[in-house]
């Protein structure tokens, strides 16, 4: 008698459940904002040990220069913090941020003092270090969106854990703008005074570091009054910083 054989069913493939569109967007974030830590902080160690070749507010100068049918030039001149005096480190602590040495990136007392007055309508600088100003013109764009001000903190606090403050204050000396087409210290010191950085007086340093709110509308070398005030400000509180050891 023949033996009836039951044919077995085919197992059926097991489906796979669709990934949801929120959960493709994470992990398409997660690995954005992976990239963005490595690079940043790759492009953060590099420059505590090679001179930063150029900001991206040089870069945005030269588009305006050129868009406007101007010539497209910029001076500047990479030197160590041993060849720029110790005049001009303590007119721009003096004029931009006198808890320069002493704070850990962000001085939240003058922040508060800016926020008070910027909501009476009151205009005055807006409160941000040597820090802030060094991470926006190294590694951002200028601007006052949150966006640019979440970044600039981020790149604050790496360059002070990675760079520390003789750093910072030597790339900041070297890259912010200090005329119309003039960066760093070098270029400043040859631009306003015909000198090298590292033979900057007190008035001389005083006359760069009154500038720095605007340096394409200033001068330097300006007898106005405003400017004159300024140098005299900064000089007063030059005398009050005392030696400074980063």
């Amino acid at each position: 008698m023949a033996t009836k054989i039951t044919p077995r069913k085919s197992r059926q493939p097991v489906k796979k459940e669709p990934t949801s569109f929120m959960s493709k967007l994470t992990h398409f974030l997660f690995k954005v904002l992976l990239w963005f830590f490595g690079l940043s902080l790759f492009f953060v160690v590099l420059f505590k040990f090679v001179p930063v070749p150029f900001t991206p507010l040089m870069v945005i100068r030269a588009i305006e220069n050129k868009a406007a049918g101007k010539e497209v030039f910029f001076s500047h001149n990479w030197e160590p913090i041993e060849n720029i005096s110790m005049n001009l480190q303590k007119a721009v602590i003096a004029s931009e941020d006198g808890t320069f040495l002493k704070h850990n990136g962000f001085d939240f007392v003058a922040m508060q003092k800016a926020y008070k007055s910027n909501e009476r309508g009151r205009r005055i600088k807006g409160g941000s270090t040597i820090s802030q100003q060094t991470a926006k013109n190294v590694f951002l764009w200028q601007g006052r969106s949150y966006l640019r001000k979440g970044l600039e903190a981020y790149f604050t606090v790496l360059i002070e854990i990675i760079w520390g403050k003789e750093r910072i204050m030597e790339v900041y000396l070297n890259s912010i703008e200090m005329g119309n087409g003039v960066y760093g210290a070098q270029a400043a010191a040859k631009h306003w005074y015909r000198k090298d950085a590292s033979s900057l007086t007190p008035m001389q340093a005083a006359g760069i570091a009154a500038i720095l709110p605007n340096p394409r509308k200033y001068s330097a070398t300006s007898s106005s009054s405003y400017i004159n005030r300024r140098k005299a400000k900064i000089m007063r509180v030059m005398r009050t910083v005392g030696k400074i050891n980063y």
